[in-house]
């Protein structure tokens, strides 16, 4: 009889990720984050009808969605298909997605970035190279080619600040909630964060601070155009992507959560340390949490979750929110399943990155359910 009613009393407690949460402004119905996946099916930079079925599929209400990277100018791009929102038309392409998530009830945050050095000659406007922090080649090898960089002269790196700004100002017009800055990943703010990658001598370089300064300029300009509580940022201070290493990541993350206490931003949004390299966990001692416990705002973590864990760090207080990837692509009503404990289907990673409209992008099947 006892067991019975143990087994009652956990059945009837709530779902850790399915509870409510107050992000600034927003009030969120659930935790569950739809986490910015670049899917390339942006022809020719310009977000395509098809994005808006890809998104309202996997909106809620009150759920967050993160659209994929959208560049911020034509410099901006490293891989093909990549949305942008730069220019008029991509503006005006994004509204009926955006408009879509809203008549969901969805709260939508488009992720802003600069690819940096992570891009070669084909893409950049007249074959010109790759900007970066850093006039160093990118030396691991994949299936892209990445071009030798240029470095930024001390005074280009405000026009790219600007670049932001105008971005997030952009995205606002477009009807998106917010932005999320990309600062992850070994893109090119990363470049500036990372002692691996930044070897300037001028005031963005060389100490902890110096080096944070690209990012930080950027989360002003953006906070004071658009206000702070509609300013996320993105942030990977463990991760190796692209040689974009740091000899400290644990003070780096701990500088710049402290420090982005002072623009009022809506979250951070940090990816766990076991995600050293592109889709895959690895054993790790280092955690978020001195991260968590330093930024006053809404925390979201992100990096090869799943529900049980992910109910587990929400119910530790650890995060606030945590963003998935994979699991919410291969599942449109990933918040439904979980709330159901119901089985998951199975991504395709060879359809990531296709082109095609519908296969591996729109065609996940939901539950049948008896609505």
């Amino acid at each position: 009889m006892a067991d019975e009613m143990n087994q009652k009393q956990e059945e009837e407690q709530p779902i850790p990720l399915l509870t409510p949460h107050q992000m600034g402004r927003f009030q969120l119905s659930h935790r569950i984050v739809l986490a910015p996946l670049t899917r390339m099916r942006s022809y020719e930079n310009v977000p395509q009808p098809h994005d808006v079925l890809y998104y309202s599929q996997r909106a809620t209400n009150g759920g967050l969605l993160i659209a994929e990277a959208t560049g911020v100018s034509d410099t901006a791009q490293g891989f093909p298909h990549t949305p942008g929102i730069w220019t008029k038309e991509q503006v005006e392409a994004w509204k009926p997605i955006v408009h879509a998530v809203h008549l969901k009830g969805g709260i939508f945050f488009c992720q802003i970035w600069h690819v940096g050095r992570v891009s070669n000659y084909g893409l950049q406007p007249n074959g010109q190279a790759p900007i970066s922090s850093t006039d160093k080649p990118i030396s691991s090898t994949d299936s892209y080619q990445h071009s030798p960089p240029r470095r930024l002269k001390t005074e280009e790196i405000p026009h790219i600040v600007n670049d932001f700004k105008l971005a997030a100002i952009n995205a606002i017009e477009a009807g998106f909630d917010g932005v999320e800055i990309h600062g992850a990943h070994g893109y090119l703010i990363d470049q500036f964060l990372k002692d691996q990658v930044n070897d300037r001598t001028d005031e963005y370089g060389g100490s902890l601070e110096n080096r944070c300064r690209f990012a930080l300029e950027i989360v002003d300009a953006i906070s004071n155009a658009v206000g702070g509580d509609r300013v996320g940022i993105r942030l990977s201070p463990f991760a190796n992507y692209c040689d974009s290493g740091d000899s400290n990541p644990q003070a780096l993350g701990l500088y710049m959560a402290e420090a982005l206490n002072n623009y009022g931003l809506a979250y951070c949004h940090m990816v766990e340390p076991r995600m050293k390299t592109i889709g895959e966990k690895f054993h790790c001692d280092d955690s978020l949490l001195p991260m968590r416990n330093a930024f006053k705002g809404t925390f979201i973590a992100a990096g090869g979750y799943d529900r049980e864990e992910g109910n587990k760090v929400v119910a530790e207080n650890r995060v606030d929110l945590v963003a998935f990837g994979r699991l919410f692509l291969a599942n449109p009503d990933l918040p439904k399943r979980f709330e159901l404990n119901s089985p998951l289907n199975k991504y395709n990673r060879e359809t990531f990155y296709s082109p095609d409209p519908v296969v591996g992008y729109t065609d996940y099947p939901f539950l049948e359910t008896d609505s």
